[in-house]
C-alpha cells in the first residue's frame, strides 16, 4: 500500500486492488476465475486466465480480442504445464553453490540466478510454492518479492523465433491489448 501510495495512485484504485486479491469484486460478489486457451499469430500458443465477477461477459470479450487480433480459439494447455514461481532478493550477492543446495533440499525444481547474482527465481510444483518461499526466505535470508503459479511453455514445446517486422509488430499488438 505504501509503494501505491507513493507511486500516487487514487485510494479508489487501491482499494479495487485489495478487493481483487481477496477474491471480491467492488460491488461485493465473489470472483471467477476464466481461463481461455488461444492460438495466435504468428502461431503463438496462449493461455488467457483472469478474474471476473461476470464470468460470460468477459469470455466473450476475450474471444472478440483473439478473433480481432487473427488468432483462434483452440486447446492449447497440453504445450504447457503449472508451476510456481518465487523472486527472490539479496542485499548481498548470493553464491551459486551455497544457493542451489538450499533449493533443492527445500524442495525446488528448479532454480535461475539472474546477472546481478542478488535475485533468485525459483520454479516449484504449484502447491509447494509458499512453503519453499517462506523456507527459503527463512534459511537464506531472503527477500520475498513475487510468489505466484504460472504457466510455463514445457521445453519440447518452445520454438526458435525469429525477430523480424512482420512477426515483432502482431506480437508487440497483442502484448499490448
Amino acid at each position: 500500500m505504501a509503494q501505491a501510495k507513493k507511486a500516487g495512485l487514487p485510494k479508489d484504485i487501491i482499494e479495487r486492488a485489495i478487493a481483487k486479491g481477496k477474491g471480491v469484486s467492488q460491488s461485493g460478489a465473489a470472483l471467477q476465475t476464466v481461463t481461455l486457451e488461444a492460438m495466435l499469430p504468428p502461431t503463438i500458443s496462449a493461455i488467457i486466465e483472469c478474474q471476473t465477477d461476470n464470468k460470460k461477459r468477459t469470455l466473450e470479450d476475450i474471444r472478440l480480442i483473439v478473433k480481432n487480433l487473427g488468432g483462434t480459439v483452440t486447446p492449447t494447455s497440453h504445450l504447457f504445464e503449472r508451476r510456481g514461481h518465487v523472486i527472490l532478493d539479496s542485499e548481498r550477492p548470493l553464491e551459486e553453490e551455497g544457493v542451489m543446495e538450499a533449493v533443492l533440499e527445500a524442495g525446488a525444481l528448479d532454480m535461475e540466478l539472474h546477472g546481478d547474482e542478488k535475485t533468485l527465481s525459483i520454479y516449484t510444483k504449484p502447491n509447494q510454492t509458499t512453503s519453499i518461499a517462506h523456507s527459503l526466505v527463512s534459511s537464506l535470508g531472503l527477500i520475498l518479492r513475487r510468489s505466484e503459479i504460472i504457466w510455463v511453455a514445457k521445453p519440447e514445446s518452445l520454438v526458435e523465433a525469429e525477430a523480424d517486422a512482420e512477426t515483432q509488430l502482431p506480437l508487440e499488438e497483442i502484448i499490448s491489448v
